[in-house]
């Protein structure tokens, strides 16, 4: 696999076998990662990278199934990721809440807008709530940090007495017991992912995903470089909130002293998800989430990284961090 992948980036960098020998050659394998490090921070990789894959709904390495909710004619669709192309298992009517827009706070009656995960399929419910339902992970950290409340939106099906006169939901994705129980018996939650729009489904352009991924590897190698400038100009000065509260200017004080130390890191990133993130401002906002191995002489993290982000004059953005 490694050699593979070598061999792809020797292509997709018009490098010759023999420039990738030399190099091995003149600095051994460090060299090697050295190279493939650079690549990784460009988009034309990025953009040859995604020419086979379906990107209508993101970039995905560890998503097998995507719900795709709209609100304004409420609908939802299920996806399965099958040879790189998102494959319809499911388009049906459905009930949400009766308020448009965003969800604000608890009992308004608005399905949520966004990108959230399915936490947990939930059985032995209220009749009310049909056979079984999956609550996600409303609310995600974008909309703490923009001081939305409420909780337990779920994806549920009818009465199971046939007594459902409303139109509309408390703010959950309500479909039909049958559809339901279908999609019960195709999905791995633990692998799904909802996307609920208000009117009509915007799609990702591979160009701003390519864009993305590439400016992603290149925040990644300013932050190993401990080049500070570089790392604080992927971050947006006006709106940047960490999980914590902390904003831009107490964040960049502490970066720069943690970077002045010059320690030298080890990061790696996998399992990288890319969704477009929903918003009624008409911004171009995605959900970028990987798993991080982060080691450093003072401090180690394994686990999951996310990040809330704009693309804004073909550089990435960072409006929110965890």
């Amino acid at each position: 696999m490694r050699i593979f992948l070598i061999l792809l980036l020797a292509v997709c960098a018009n490098a010759t076998d023999f420039e990738w020998v030399k190099l091995y050659r003149e600095g051994g394998v460090q060299a090697i990662e050295k190279k493939i490090d650079k690549v990784l921070q460009t988009k034309a990789f990025w953009q040859e990278a995604l020419k086979e894959k379906d990107t209508r709904y993101g970039y995905y390495e560890d998503l097998k199934y995507l719900f795709v909710a709209t609100k304004n004619i409420p609908t939802l669709r299920l996806y399965e990721l099958q040879n790189n192309k998102w494959e319809e298992k499911l388009n049906t009517n459905a009930l949400v809440g009766s308020k448009l827009g965003h969800k604000q706070k608890e009992g308004d009656l608005a399905t949520p807008i966004g990108v959230y995960k399915l936490n947990a399929r939930l059985s032995n419910l209220d009749q009310y709530y049909g056979p079984l339902a999956f609550s996600t992970s409303y609310p995600n950290l974008f909309d703490k940090l923009h001081k939305r409340t409420g909780y337990g939106i779920w994806i549920h099906g009818m009465p199971l007495n046939g007594n459902r006169e409303e139109l509309n939901t408390k703010g959950c994705i309500a479909i039909e017991n049958n559809l339901l129980t279908m999609v019960d018996k195709t999905i791995d939650y633990k692998k799904s992912l909802l996307i609920t729009f208000e009117n009509k489904v915007t799609e990702a352009k591979a160009e701003d995903l390519a864009q993305l991924l590439a400016n992603l590897f290149e925040w990644k190698e300013a932050w190993k470089q401990n080049d500070v400038e570089t790392y604080l100009g992927f971050y947006s000065s006006a709106e940047f909130i960490r999980f914590d509260g902390t904003k831009f200017d107490d964040f960049s004080k502490t970066k720069r002293r943690i970077f002045a130390k010059n320690e030298q890191k080890s990061i790696l990133f996998s399992k990288i998800n890319i969704s477009p993130y929903p918003n009624d401002a008409n911004r171009n906002l995605f959900k970028i989430s990987f798993y991080e191995d982060y080691k450093a002489p003072t401090y180690s993290f394994s686990g999951e990284k996310e990040l809330y982000v704009e693309l804004k004059d073909h550089k990435m953005q960072i409006l929110a961090e965890q």
